[in-house]
Parts: structure tokens; C-alpha cells; sequence
């Protein structure tokens, strides 16, 4: 690359630089994201730029295939109800073991390690996230009841990323609860009064045809998702993604953003360029 070419690239990042700088960013990370190595250095180095450059970044991360990983080693079978993981006693200790120990810290290492500031936090320090037992039939899985952005705005003041796993605290037991990290990072998201918030999945956003990517919306109103919803557009795996993004945004969070974690440095290309990428969801 020229060195032209390279001033384009900067002068075309310095508007959205000047947009985002000491604005909250919170990224929901899981998927091919995080299994593939070199997808995971991209969208770690993409963190460590953009904290670089002044935007408040919260990463909230999931940890299915590691977790079902060491369930199988155990010889432990999964099992899913809708979708949801059905966790007992046992499951919610390697839930907890693998996502606010091995992911959680060897995330924060790898984002230290290639020059970042990071700090690990589980839903459960500080009371982040209070739960309720969501059903019996899903054992320990709950539903937030409530958020205390304490820690992540006390880690955001004093530089960090914070670095987030999903585990809260029972707010009816003495427990632990196994939560969606979609909807973590969308609740923490209203709670920070985030700009903005991410979701990074393995489909390149919304798409008018399920079958060709093609067709993906690149931005859409919220009045205008609602109708897309409704005549089953949206449909399956991606109306609970859909469903966080609309209650961020009727909360206060000014846009979200379904985004591909399966390319290479999505996040900048998305916050920092011109064309952007996945689909972003906008108040109207």
C-alpha cells in the first residue's frame, strides 16, 4: 500500500474517530469470532485501536463450544430447550469455571499481551448483574433483573476495557445464573447509555433473503424492522438478536449494529469507514 493510500485511510477514520471519542461502545463478542485464531486477533486488535483512539469500549463475550467442549470431556451430554442451554447444578459449575475463568482471563491476556489495558469481570463482581431463575425446566438459567454499571464505568474511568463474561448473581438464591450474552450486552448497553452496541454473530446482518447475502439491508429505522418482524422476514435465530437491538434502542442507546464476526476486522471497518458492514439499526 502507498503511503497516499494510507493518508486516504486516516483521513477518511478522523470524522468517525471525532463522532465516537469518550463515547461507550459495547461489543457483544462470540461465534467464529472467537473459535478461529486469526479472527480472534483481528477483532482483539480492533479493541486495542479503538480504545487507543479514545472510544470507551466494553466487551461482553460468550462461550458456548469451549463450555460444550469441557462438558463432553466430562462426559456430560448438552441438552437445549429452544435454543437455551438446560443447566443443572454441574453444567452451572463448568459454566462458570470456563467463562469467568478460561475465556474471561485468556481473553483479557491476549488483549494485554498486544498492547492493550484490559480488566476481567464477571457479571457476578459488584453486583453487575442481578438474575431470577428464568424456569424450572432450564434449571439455572435467568433473566437480568437488574444492572449496576459501577464496575465497568469505575474500569472505562481509569482506562480499561473491561472484559466481560456472563455469569450473574441470583437475586432470589444464593447462586449463580447461566445468562444470554446478547441480552447482557444489550442491558448493559441502556445502563451505560452507550452510543452504541454490537452484536456480533455469524451472518452478515439482516437480510431481505435468508438464502442470499446479497440482499443484506446495510441500515434500518426501527418502525421499519417492526414491519419485517411481522411479515417474517425476520424470522428464527435472528428475531432474539433483532429483539435486543429494538429494546436498546427504545431504552436510549442511539444505534445497534448485527455485524459479522466471520470477517476480518468487521468492528473498524463498520465504526471507522465509509462503506461499514452488517446492518445497522438506527431510532429513525
Amino acid at each position: 500500500m502507498t503511503g497516499s493510500k494510507r493518508v486516504k485511510i486516516l483521513t477518511e477514520a478522523m470524522p468517525y474517530i471525532r463522532q465516537y471519542y469518550r463515547k461507550t461502545v459495547v461489543v457483544k463478542y462470540g461465534g467464529a469470532a472467537m473459535e478461529k485464531a486469526e479472527l480472534r486477533e483481528a477483532i482483539i486488535d480492533d479493541v486495542i485501536l479503538l480504545s487507543l483512539v479514545g472510544i470507551r469500549l466494553v466487551l461482553v463475550h460468550g462461550g458456548g463450544p469451549e463450555i460444550n467442549a469441557l462438558l463432553a470431556r466430562l462426559g456430560k451430554n448438552s441438552r437445549f430447550v429452544n435454543g437455551q442451554r438446560v443447566t443443572d447444578e454441574e453444567t452451572m459449575d463448568v459454566v462458570q469455571m470456563v467463562l469467568s475463568g478460561k475465556v474471561n482471563k485468556n481473553l483479557v491476556s491476549q488483549i494485554n499481551r498486544r498492547g492493550g489495558k484490559a480488566i476481567g469481570l464477571s457479571g457476578q463482581d459488584g453486583g453487575l448483574f442481578l438474575a431470577g431463575k428464568r424456569s424450572p425446566e432450564l434449571g439455572f438459567v435467568g433473566d437480568i433483573a437488574k444492572v449496576n454499571p459501577a464496575p465497568v464505568t469505575m474500569a472505562l474511568d481509569n482506562g480499561y476495557i473491561p472484559v466481560i463474561s456472563t455469569v450473574a448473581q441470583g437475586s432470589d438464591a444464593d447462586t449463580a445464573y447461566n445468562i444470554n450474552a446478547d441480552i447482557a450486552a444489550a442491558k448493559l448497553s441502556v445502563e451505560l447509555k452507550a452510543e452504541k452496541l454490537f452484536l456480533l454473530t455469524d451472518v452478515p446482518g439482516i437480510l431481505r433473503n435468508a438464502n442470499d447475502p446479497a440482499t443484506l439491508i446495510p441500515e434500518i429505522k426501527l418502525s421499519e424492522l417492526r414491519v419485517l418482524v411481522g411479515d417474517g422476514t425476520v424470522s428464527k435465530g435472528m428475531i432474539p438478536k433483532v429483539d435486543c437491538c429494538v429494546s436498546a434502542l427504545e431504552s436510549g442507546v442511539n444505534r445497534a449494529v448485527i455485524l459479522d464476526g466471520r470477517t476480518p476486522h468487521s468492528l473498524l471497518v463498520e465504526m471507522l469507514t465509509d462503506d461499514g458492514v452488517g446492518t445497522q439499526i438506527v431510532q429513525g
